[in-house]
This record gives structure tokens, C-alpha cells and sequence, in this order.
């Protein structure tokens, strides 16, 4: 959008508006201040909110007596809550910190750069991962500090694999091709469908773009469904999985999950995140790898590394804490290789702080998968990982996304299909 009121209507309407919720505000800054009391918000119990009282704990160990409120909020709320105050420059009720998901970030630095802190001297863009970084800037500030890795690996089952006569170093560097002919001899030896996938969930195109380096919009916002080759080989990569007759369907998380817990699929394209679902299955244990997330081998720019997911945490700079919040990320989530450490044990984070792979715990065996050193290779990949621009506008562009690959699954041609949406979508982001 090319100004703030623009955006606030974009932001309006392609997240869920919602009332402010509780925290401090910027008429009583001065005696919040005083008390030197934090309010964070994030979501998820078991993980980005653990996550945040580790960190409190380093927080609090080195300034005794301050405070740290921290709620829990689903993300949905956090962005509608969000986007009410500060469209309407309401502070009332904001936190000091706030996790915000990497592919909605953009949206509100180019709507409110002014109301988010600059954190250039407390962020090292050196220390994280490079495809991280690039996400938490506009205008060439710092604004977050990269937070949980989204890198994506291939979890398969290496009894399904070995069965169907290939070797773990088989599944080192896929590509695609060699994934489908793969899944198709454990379908014929073990009766089991390769991978899962959501018709209504299109996370799949994300990461094979980024595998790419490439996005469904530019540098600049605009879209580039037509003429964009990563997207034209995203888009027949996702159809050439569906006419292989490997694909389990599901329509939910819990379907999702259940598939492999189950033994009903061999493998799981995924973040590293789904981890702690997969060890759920503990009659599973030792029957599980992890290899290198396959490239579009048709793809000269594709590697085999992607991502998907992942957050940053965040300082509303006029709610009344500015210095304090900054103090707390600059012990914790911006340096701490202590916390990482900590976190990878209890909640399987993947850091994005480069650092964080020298730790004792990223050095640690996982018996689960065979003794596999997954935190090592999970930091590597995480260093491969293509960096590209999310935008402001990934879940607009998924709604055409979803269309989009419903005719080319139909068997429409893809290119004249990208063609007509790079037209709908121009008109829809006012391009």
C-alpha cells in the first residue's frame, strides 16, 4: 500500500479486527514506568509462551524485583487487537513486547514503522540467519528480533523407505522427481501414501518457492504469479505430487497429525516445529529420519533448504516501556545462548540465532531418529535457507492460490491460469 491509511484498510480487511486487550498505555507511561513492569504477548502454550518465561527468568535474574506480565493470546487475536489500536492510535491496553508472525510483519512496518521501536543496537543482523533478518527490516531499520527457525526438513519413516529398497542415503538431496518415484515404490511395498496434503492449506507452494529464492510478489508488493518461474514450477511440483497417486488427503490439523502417529504416511515435508507431534508416537521410536527438504530439480535457483513459519518478537515503542523492553531483548532473544540451550530441550526450538548451534543440546543424539544429530543439521539447513521478502500480502495471495490450483489439478493450463490471477490479483492489491 502506498500510504498508512491504505494499508490500515488492507490490514482491516484481511485480518480479523478485534477489541485492545490488556497491558499498559502511553497517558500512564510514566508511573508504569516506574514500576518497571513488562507486558508480553504471545500465543501458543506450548511453545512461544515457555519460550517467554525462560526468558523472563534471565530477565528477572539480573534485575531483581521487575515485573513481567506475560499473556497468552491466540495469534489471530494478537493481530486483530493489533490492528484496532493502532489504526486508530489507541494505546490503551498494548503490550511492550509482542511475537508477530514473519509473513504478516511487513504489513504493519508500512503501516506503523513509527509506533515499533528501533532495535538496530540490539539486534545484530550478523548473528541470526540471513533469511531471517531481512523480514524484521524496513527501510533498512531493525525493527525485530528473529526469533524461532521455520526450516523445513523431509521426516520420513526409514522402515517404509527400506522396504521399498532404498537406503537413508537414498533420501539425501531430493528432488521432487526422485521423491515421487520414491514414494510410489513404498506405496506398491507397503501400502502407505507418501505425504499428506490440505487442499485448503496451500503451505507446500510457500515452501517450494522460497526453495527458490522466489515469492508470490516482488521487492516492491506486486505480484508475480505470471512470468514467475518459481511459482509456474511451485504450482506443477504441488500437481505433478497430486497425479502421482501418492497423497493422502486431510482437511485438518488433527487429520494431518493423525496420518503419521498413525503409520498411515511415510514421510512429512515439513518445519522443523512438527517435531514434538511426530515423537508423540513413541512406538515409533527409531523408525524415523531426517533428511535435507527436496528442491524442484526442473529449478536451476532451487535448493535444498526452505522454510516455513516462524515469528519475531517486537517493541510497541509509545505504550511506555521503550529502554526496559529493550534491555529484555538484549539479554534474552537477541544473545542469549543460554536460553536457546534451554529451549531446545524443553520446547525443540530451532534458533535462528547462528550462535545457538554451538550449544551442548544442538550436539545431543536424538533417539527418536536414530541417534540423529537433528538440532546440528536443523542450524545447517537453517543457513541455506533462500532469503526472500514475504510482503504484505501472502494470505490475499493464498486465497488465489487455492483457486489456482484447484483448475490446475481440474487440468487447466497452468500458465494461462497464472496469467488470469496475476490480473485479479493486480486489481485486488490496487497494482
Amino acid at each position: 500500500m502506498k500510504c498508512r491509511k491504505g494499508t490500515a484498510l488492507l490490514l482491516a480487511g484481511s485480518l480479523a479486527l478485534g477489541l485492545a486487550g490488556c497491558g499498559s498505555s502511553k497517558e500512564n507511561g510514566e508511573n508504569q514506568t516506574a514500576e518497571q513492569k513488562l507486558t508480553i504477548w504471545a500465543w501458543d502454550e506450548a511453545f512461544n509462551i515457555p519460550a517467554a518465561k525462560e526468558a523472563t527468568e534471565i530477565y528477572q535474574s539480573n534485575h531483581p524485583g521487575a515485573e513481567v506480565d506475560i499473556v497468552t493470546m491466540a495469534q489471530n487475536d494478537i493481530v486483530a487487537k493489533l490492528n484496532t489500536s493502532l489504526a486508530s492510535g489507541s494505546y490503551e491496553g498494548l503490550p511492550d513486547l509482542v511475537l508477530i508472525e514473519d509473513y504478516r510483519i511487513q504489513g504493519y512496518l508500512k503501516a506503523y514503522s513509527e509506533e515499533f521501536s528501533d532495535l538496530s543496537d540490539v539486534v545484530k543482523n550478523e548473528d541470526f540467519a540471513s533469511y531471517k533478518t531481512g523480514i524484521n527490516q524496513y527501510n533498512g531499520v531493525t525493527y525485530g528480533c528473529p526469533f524461532d527457525s521455520g526450516v523445513a526438513g523431509l521426516f520420513y519413516r526409514t522402515d517404509y523407505v527400506e522396504q521399498a529398497g532404498y537406503t537413508q542415503e537414498d533420501m539425501q538431496d531430493l528432488t521432487w522427481e526422485k521423491y515421487i518415484e520414491i514414494g510410489k515404490a513404498v506405496k506398491e511395498a507397503c501400502g502407505k501414501d507418501m505425504l499428506t496434503l490440505d487442499p485448503s492449506d496451500v503451505q507446500q507452494i510457500r515452501m517450494f518457492m522460497q526453495s527458490a529464492g522466489t515469492w508470490y510478489t516482488d521487492e516492491e508488493g506486486r505480484p508475480t504469479l505470471e512470468g514467475n518461474q518459481g511459482v509456474l514450477d511451485a504450482v506443477n511440483t504441488y500437481k505433478a505430487l497430486m497425479d502421482a497417486g501418492i497423497v493422502k488427503l486431510v482437511s485438518d490439523w488433527n487429520q494431518f497429525v493423525s496420518a503419521f502417529n498413525n503409520g498411515d504416511v511415510a514421510s512429512i515435508p515439513t518445519g522443523c516445529w512438527i517435531s514434538p507431534s511426530v515423537i508423540q508416537a513413541e512406538d515409533q521410536a527409531g523408525k524415523w529420519a531426517i533428511a535435507p527438504f527436496p528442491r524442484m530439480g526442473e529449478n536451476p535457483d532451487s535448493v535444498n533448504a526452505t522454510s516455513i513459519g516462524g515469528a519475531g518478537w517486537y517493541i510497541l515503542k509509545n505504550v511506555g516501556h521503550e529502554e526496559e523492553a529493550k534491555t529484555f531483548l538484549k539479554e534474552t532473544f537477541a544473545s542469549s545462548t543460554e536460553l536457546m540451550n534451554t529451549l531446545a530441550e524443553e520446547i525443540n526450538l530451532v534458533s535462528t540465532l547462528n550462535a545457538a548451534s554451538e550449544c551442548e543440546n544442538y550436539a545431543k543424539p536424538q533417539e527418536f531418529y536414530g541417534g540423529q544429530k537433528i538440532f546440528q543439521d536443523f542450524a545447517a539447513w537453517t543457513a541455506e535457507v533462500p532469503r526472500v521478502n514475504y510482503g504484505e500480502s501472502t494470505y490475499q495471495m493464498e486465497d488465489f492460490m487455492k483457486e489456482i490450483l484447484a483448475q490446475v489439478i481440474a487440468g487447466a493450463d497452468p500458465e494461462e491460469v497464472l496469467a488470469d490471477y496475476q490480473v485479479q490479483a493486480e486489481a485486488a492489491l490496487g497494482q
